[in-house]
């Protein structure tokens, strides 16, 4: 298994309506994920509103996380400007067992 960064930029403007729209059913996607997820959270602008999404999770590959992220609700509802997939390793303050 291995970590990958999933960063999402939202569209400018219509972004923020449909994250606010569409928040409960990515809440309940990222709980489904379970185990999965390691951390993630927004990004914020300048006001402090949501404008992208960082989500840390493990999969055992880069088209497994590439599968993972086609789910985000969203990335379906239209919210994302670039999703962008990388992997990533935990290397400062590390949870055990990860």
């Amino acid at each position: 298994m291995a970590l990958f960064a999933i960063i999402c930029t939202d569209k400018p403007g219509e972004g923020l309506k449909l994250r606010q729209a569409n928040r409960p059913d990515h809440l309940q996607w990222l709980a489904d994920l379970g185990d999965v997820v390691k951390a993630a959270g927004p990004f914020l602008d300048d006001a402090g509103n949501p404008a992208g999404s960082l989500i840390i999770i493990e999969a055992t590959d880069r088209a497994e996380a590439e599968r993972m992220a086609a789910n985000d609700p969203y990335g379906k509802a239209g919210v994302f400007e670039r999703v962008e997939i990388r992997p990533w390793k935990w290397l400062i303050n590390k949870p055990d067992g990860v």
